[in-house]
C-alpha cells in the first residue's frame, strides 16, 4: 500500500478508498494524496473538500479511481 500512495504522491493521481473511523463508521471516499508518513497518510478528501490525515491500518481497500463504463 505505501508504494501506491507514494506513486499517487508522486503522478497526483486520485484514489478510491474504503476507510474505518475510530468509531467503526465506514466511508468510501475519493482522495488526492499529499503526504506519506510511517504510520498515516495526508490527503484531500474530495467527500469533506478538505485535507484530513488517515491511519494505514484503518484503510481496508485503496486503488486507482475505476472508470465505469455505460452503454453497449
Amino acid at each position: 500500500m505505501n508504494g501506491l500512495l507514494k506513486r499517487a504522491v508522486e503522478s497526483n493521481e486520485i484514489l478510491e478508498m474504503i476507510y474505518q473511523n475510530n468509531k467503526g463508521e465506514f466511508s468510501q471516499r475519493r482522495i488526492q494524496v499529499i503526504k506519506v508518513n510511517e504510520e498515516s497518510f495526508s490527503a484531500y478528501c474530495f467527500t469533506r473538500k478538505q485535507q484530513r490525515t488517515f491511519k494505514l491500518t484503518s484503510v481496508l481497500s485503496i486503488g486507482p479511481v475505476r472508470k465505469v463504463r455505460r452503454g453497449a
